[in-house]
């Protein structure tokens, strides 16, 4: 587990009571800080290796356009300053972790095919604890294994921080942020990709998402949230925003700590929500196993198809990168899933 996004993610654990105290604190802080603290927050910052002082971009020939309008003003986090990236100090699997932190105006990243295109598309939302993103293990590295299979994938780097719930270093306590803009881009992304749908080859009726740690807490919010969480803005807007299909890895915030399987009062599961497919490791340290547990209770009660694939070992933050552990082979059961959905043509034998 490395350091650098452990550093990221406080443990969920026993933290529901400091919750409702978020609010409070948040406002105390402001107000004896300011104005030096409303200018630069703690959250989501951390030490960065070859520290690079410009935004994150793809490298070429992938295409990155902005997610909204450059003259439309967006709510934007509590940053010291502009995005930054870097690498982590720890490491996954012998490699580094590329980290992105103080994003304040969103992006997509287009992952054209390498194989014949299935006209299928996946959204990849990064986790990091809703404070950074960790933009290769659970970004990058996804993308490249989706355009192996012939589907296009669109690499979603939304505001950090503090755009879900998360961890607040200003007051120690657990934030839900009046203004969901992890949400905002992520329904901002899918509606885009649909309006360009054919330009970029796509099936609008095929286009899934796949989330990391607080990336699968998005997938959950995005599958189950129909009405639109801003303003409009364009003809993109008139497209549906949420998912086809559904894929969350390791997801947090969606069990609320205590006895019991009780879901996070936060997350509402609709009637609507696409085929979902779950999967974590058991001995997760950072977001409990009774995560991934309530969430497919709700979506099983709801009627709603979903697949959940459990593992003894795997900790967190695992990604696509190999191990010992047989919970390195879950994309080959992802690629499965999507052909029994007809995501995906079935293979030829």
């Amino acid at each position: 587990m490395p350091s650098s996004i452990l550093s990221t993610k406080r443990s969920r654990r026993g933290v529901s009571e400091k919750a409702a105290s978020c609010a409070s604190a948040f406002l105390l802080a402001i107000l004896l800080l300011a104005p030096a603290w409303a200018s630069a927050g703690e959250t989501g910052s951390q030490p960065l290796i070859d520290r690079q002082d410009r935004p994150w971009q793809p490298e070429p020939p992938v295409v990155q356009i902005p997610l909204w309008p450059e003259t439309l003003k967006i709510a934007a986090p509590v940053t010291p300053g502009p995005e930054i990236f870097g690498k982590g100090k720890g490491r996954v699997a012998g490699k580094d972790v590329t980290i992105v932190e103080h994003v304040s105006r969103p992006t997509m990243s287009i992952y054209r095919p390498t194989a014949p295109n299935t006209g299928a598309a996946m959204v990849v939302f990064p986790g990091g604890g809703y404070r950074v993103l960790a933009m290769d293990l659970e970004g990058t590295e996804a993308c490249d294994w989706l355009v192996a299979k012939g589907i296009t994938c669109v690499l979603l780097k939304y505001r950090v921080p503090g755009s879900g719930e998360y961890w607040a270093d200003e007051c120690n306590c657990r934030c839900i942020p009046q203004v969901q803009m992890a949400l905002q881009d992520a329904q901002r992304a899918i509606r885009l990709l649909r309006a360009r749908a054919d330009t970029l080859g796509v099936d609008p009726h095929r286009i899934g998402v796949i989330g990391f740690s607080a990336g699968g807490r998005m997938v959950a919010d995005v599958s189950n949230k129909q009405a639109i969480a801003y303003a409009p803005v364009d003809a993109a807007d008139t497209q549906r925003g949420t998912p086809d299909f559904a894929i969350a890895l390791y997801p947090g915030h969606l069990w609320e700590n205590g006895p019991g399987l009780t879901m996070n009062p936060s997350m509402k599961v609709d009637a609507r929500c696409p085929p979902t497919m779950i999967i974590q490791a058991g001995d997760d340290p950072v977001d409990d196993v009774r995560n991934s547990l309530t969430y497919y209770l709700a979506l099983r009660q709801a009627g709603i198809p979903v697949e959940m694939h459990l593992y003894a070992e795997g900790g967190h933050a695992f990604g696509l990168r190999a191990s010992r552990h047989p919970i390195s082979g879950w994309p080959g059961l992802v690629e499965e899933w999507m052909r029994t959905i007809h995501v995906l043509a079935p293979e030829q034998g």
